[in-house]
């Protein structure tokens, strides 16, 4: 046994020292520091020993008895304790522990190495080499240069050292070192050393067959995947797991909701894929907005519908000036869904529930609609009944021209509810998707117009306004008015499937309303599943009316004067109206108004306000603020004339009245232009210009053949007949291309008046199609071709003896103004149109019959 020496003790935390190892300790532990004090006032020698647990003031109770006898080399000072260099040199064993001044001493004795008994013997040199080519193996999978392990390894060759140095570098737990510190044999501490090696190689290999086999399985991608998901571990340990709580937050969103089967199946694996994939993945983005979708859409919440039939008159009153027809049907549609929703309100309270099925299907249809997912379904929900009752019944769709207020009744109606109003603006969509949506398997992909709209809501039984449905498109991407067969279906739209939600969602609750310009632009099946309201442009003295109500205040409230009470005169406006506005609503009317009311408000931005305040706008001020009129609407001819008739027609943009010329050539014929069109009828050539359609073309060949066959009859001099060689018809206006049959009596009566020599009465104007046995039938657009002839100072009309019922669609005022004469045959408008002297009694007998 060696020598006893009584050393100061440093204990190890974490950590074993072995002989022949130099390492790095950090102490600063108070009787640590001043154990290492004692140490450099004498031959710095320590003895180095681990804890057996880490406790901060170590005891004599906790400290193996096999520790190291170590020298302590450099030493560094610091704030924090001291950094130094330990380097172990021998084993040795405590034999007492005791306290002096402050930190702990040993009273210990050097420890002898069990070398073999023969250091040549081949096991214990087959053991060494072994171990040394395990060890440098060891030290090579891990990374380190092969020359710097193999430089370390054969810088020592003592079998005990040798042990001890791997012993002290490789990972084993504090035990497991001690162990081997306590081990004296250096043959079985060179064969545990052996086992730990081998063991930690073993390891080794095996997380590189697992890493090996995951990058060929998972590849490129879901290693992206898995170092996300180390990534995520971290975040998680370092508090930072925000893509966890936001996951969390969308699924208690979702977990609110109550969702189809088919949609809560569908979360739910787009929950589970969300989980699994990288935050900042591409898929994870598109899943995330996937589900954010979903979460606010309107499943569950609907506005409670507080319907009152006075109360919706006085609202449509309030928003709207006449419309008195469009009203009273929009009064009709409201008291129908009134009553249906209080039957089924009542049938609820009495006995808990209602079938779903009764709700299903067009209300036009004489029995319910089959098939559907809610057939079996019944509703116990008062405010879902009444919401469902509301919006079964046919769909309205408002027709007419622009700026007549069909958009702004659908807001009326909304208001009216008590609803929610969506605007979806179809002009000009051509793609189906913009209706259904595109499939997630596109990039930007989203919800259609409908879902997006639903989404705008907020509700699931708002008022849908459709607006411009006439104006839908039509490309290789598909049909979207054919994607709107479904959407305006009650007997299908209870199972909408949008491509990006994937999932039914149902409008079966939406009140769709349909608004369009030209009807004949609608295709067949989707105008068959909507209800026609025909909106009529206003009169001007509507115009005005609605001006002084409306359009004025708001004017002068957009522009800042408000305050400044100025007003315009009924002359000022009815100039506006006339002189600078050209269309059956009032949107062009309302800007004309706003730019006079700019002009003043820049007046009084510039100082200008002792004029300004109370002051009246006239109709001259009117030509002083706006300029030259903007628009010049005919007006009856000044005096009768041979060959010109008044004619009238009818655009979305209002009715007016048009001349139409006749000119009888007589002698050589001319040679027509590229412009004109050249027609033999019998021995006349016809000539037609001004850019007359087919059908008009028709009409004219159908008047001049009824001309020249009835000539005796009507009147026409034989030799006119006979010394005709060419008739040309003209319509002014050349650059406006002009069709329809409405302008066949006019055409015939500027003929028959350009072949007899008998002038046109100048305050009539006539519409009707002629055939060619000289009757007039009937045509459309009666009321407005009234209202333009009015306005162009006409006192007679002559129309079909058919559209006589239509003057009932004819404001009062102006029926009062005007003559009407109800015909049925050309000769009754000859009768009428034509001027006749007292010399002309045989003719006017011959056409009076």
């Amino acid at each position: 046994m060696g020598q006893r020496q009584t050393l100061p003790v440093l204990p190890l935390r974490g950590t074993v020292m072995f002989p022949g190892i130099t390492a790095p300790i950090a102490a600063g532990r108070p009787g640590t520091l001043r154990a290492i004090e004692t140490a450099l006032k004498g031959d710095r020698l320590v003895f180095a020993v681990a804890q057996r647990d880490n406790t901060e003031e170590p005891t004599s109770d906790i400290l193996f008895t096999t520790g190291v006898i170590a020298r302590i080399g450099q030493v560094q000072r610091g704030l924090g304790g001291v950094q130094l260099l330990l380097q172990g040199e021998q084993r040795a064993t405590a034999l007492h522990y005791a306290e002096q001044d402050g930190h702990l001493t040993a009273v210990i004795v050097p420890a002898e190495e069990m070398t073999p008994l023969d250091l040549k013997d081949p096991a214990f040199t087959a053991l060494h080499k072994e171990a040394r080519e395990r060890a440098a193996e060891l030290g090579e999978k891990r990374g380190l240069p092969e020359e710097v392990v193999h430089q370390v390894l054969d810088s020592v060759e003592d079998a005990g050292r040798f042990s001890d140095l791997v012993a002290g570098y490789i990972e084993l737990t504090v035990p497991e070192k001690q162990g081997l510190l306590e081990t004296l044999s250096v043959e079985e501490r060179l064969r545990r050393v052996l086992v730990h090696v081998q063991r930690q190689i073993g390891l080794l290999e095996a997380q590189e067959d697992i890493k090996s086999q995951v990058q060929e399985e998972l590849g490129e991608r879901q290693r992206e995947m898995f170092l996300r998901e180390q990534l995520k571990a971290i975040q998680k340990e370092l508090g930072d797991d925000d893509s966890s709580k936001e996951i969390s937050e969308l699924r208690e969103k979702l977990s609110k909701l109550e969702l189809p089967k088919e949609a809560r199946a569908e979360v739910e694996r787009e929950l589970g894929r969300l989980e699994r994939a990288g935050r900042e993945s591409m898929e994870a983005q598109v899943i995330r907005t996937y589900l954010e979708w979903i979460a606010e859409l309107p499943w569950n919440t609907r506005s409670d519908d507080h319907l009152q039939l006075a109360r919706s008159g006085e609202i449509l009153d309030e928003d709207h000036y006449g419309l008195k027809d469009v009203k009273d049907r929009v009064l009709e549609f409201l008291a129908v869904r009134q009553l249906r929703a209080q039957q089924v309100a009542e049938e609820v309270a009495t006995t808990g529930e209602f079938p779903a099925s009764k709700l299903k299907g067009d209300a036009t249809d004489a029995s319910p609609a089959l098939g559907g997912t809610d057939d079996d379904h019944k509703i116990t929900d008062t405010k879902e009944a009444k919401s469902r009752a509301m919006a079964r019944g046919p769909i309205l769709l408002f027709n007419g021209p622009p700026g007549v207020g069909k958009t702004s009744i659908a807001k009326s109606i909304a208001r009216a509810l008590g609803r929610e109003y969506v605007r979806v603006a179809l002009g000009g969509a051509r793609d189906e998707a913009d209706i259904r949506g595109h499939r997630r398997t596109y990039v930007g992909a989203m919800p259609g117009r409908i879902i997006q709209g639903m989404k705008q809501a907020g509700t699931r039984n708002p008022v849908f306004l459709l607006d411009e449905v006439d104006k839908l498109g039509q490309s290789y991407q598909g049909d979207p008015s054919s994607a709107l067969l479904e959407v305006l279906d009650p007997a299908q739209n209870d199972s909408f499937t949008d491509h990006y939600l994937g999932v039914p969602f149902d409008l079966s609750e939406v009140l769709f309303i349909a608004t369009s310009n030209f009807i004949q632009n609608i295709p067949g099946p989707l105008l068959d599943r909507m209800e026609v309201v025909d909106f009529s442009g206003y009169t001007e003295r509507e115009k005005a009316e609605i001006a002084k109500t409306y359009l004025v205040p708001r004017q002068l409230e957009e522009s800042g004067l408000s305050n400044r009470h100025l007003t315009f005169t009924d002359e000022a406006v009815m100039k506006v109206i006339s002189e600078y506005t050209r269309e059956s609503g009032v949107r062009q009317l309302e800007r004309q108004l706003g730019a006079v009311t700019r002009k003043v408000a820049r007046r009084v931005a510039m100082g200008d306000t002792a004029t300004i305040d109370d002051k009246v706008i006239t109709a001259e001020e009117v030509r002083e603020l706006l300029g030259r009129p903007k628009v010049h609407p005919e007006h009856a001819s000044e005096e009768d004339e041979v060959g010109i008739s008044t004619g009238m027609y009818y655009t979305p943009m209002g009715g007016d009245i048009m001349f139409v010329e006749a000119s009888i050539r007589r002698g050589g014929r001319t040679k027509p232009t590229d412009d004109e069109e050249q027609v033999r009828v019998g021995p006349i050539s016809l000539i037609l210009t001004g850019q007359l359609g087919d059908v008009m073309k028709e009409s004219a060949r159908a008047a001049l053949t009824y001309a020249t066959n009835n000539a005796e009859a009507l009147g026409i001099p034989a030799d006119r007949v006979a010394g005709a060689s060419e008739a040309h018809i003209h319509v002014p206006a050349g650059a406006m291309p002009k069709d329809g049959p409405r302008a066949g009596i006019a055409i015939a009566t500027a003929l028959v008046s350009e072949m007899s020599n008998r002038k046109v009465r100048r305050d009539v104007s006539m519409t009707g199609e002629i055939t060619l046995r000289g009757r007039v039938l009937p045509i459309g657009g009666v009321k407005e071709k009234v209202l333009g002839a009015h306005r162009a100072g006409i006192k007679v009309v002559i129309i079909p003896k058919a559209n006589e019922a239509d003057l009932e669609d004819v404001p009062e005022e102006v029926r009062k103004q005007l003559t009407f004469h109800p015909v049925e045959t050309l000769r009754d408008v000859l009768r009428i149109a034509l001027v006749h002297t007292s010399t002309e009694a045989a003719v006017e007998e011959l056409i009076g019959v």
